[in-house]
């Protein structure tokens, strides 16, 4: 794998007190994983995160999934469109009233058809049944165009940025060899 250098803008966004709202009908189901398949997650990550250079934990073990996954704090949902996964999202319970939305987004194939906007809506809802208060997320240069916007149009707000250096894979990446 090759990798450079590059330099990557960070936005930190938070809603507080969001207001919990019932659910918009959509075309998915929404699941809560209860008892996470480290080896799904791990599919989760690669897939949705491949064409925004999600690699940080690409390399991690099956071990080392189990432990993430099996955290009480840490909270996964996936949207089925009929029965295959569409999306997901990972919040991490902060305590103290506050959750963060950890990783959010689409399997790739489903970017531009309308699903975006509302399962950012069920991740703020879950994550503020949690939380009883603040959620909080961060976006990249490295992630969809959209994302800041659509995060903003939610009602987030940027409370801090900051920029930094990274050795980074060139991308997209493959979520497995052959993709």
């Amino acid at each position: 794998m090759k990798w450079v250098l590059e330099e990557i803008k960070v936005w930190h966004l938070e809603i507080m007190q969001p207001a919990i709202r019932d659910r918009t009908p959509t075309t998915y189901q929404l699941e809560k994983l209860i008892d996470p398949d480290p080896v799904f997650c791990r599919y989760l990550y690669a897939t949705v995160g491949a064409p925004w250079i999600w690699y940080e934990k690409l390399g991690w073990s099956v071990e080392e999934w189990k432990t993430h996954v099996m955290r009480p704090d840490t909270h996964f949902w996936v949207a089925f469109q009929g029965g295959s996964p569409a999306g997901y999202f990972e919040i991490r319970d902060e305590g103290s009233g506050s959750a963060e939305i950890c990783l959010f987004g689409l399997v790739p194939n489903w970017i531009g058809k309308g699903l975006g906007a509302h399962l950012l809506a069920d991740a703020i809802r879950c994550a503020a049944r949690l939380s009883e208060g603040r959620v909080w997320l961060h976006t990249c240069s490295l992630d969809h165009p959209n994302a800041l916007p659509n995060y903003q149009k939610q009602g987030f707000t940027v409370f801090r940025e900051e920029t930094f250096t990274a050795r980074i894979p060139v991308g997209p990446l493959e979520p497995y060899p052959g993709a």
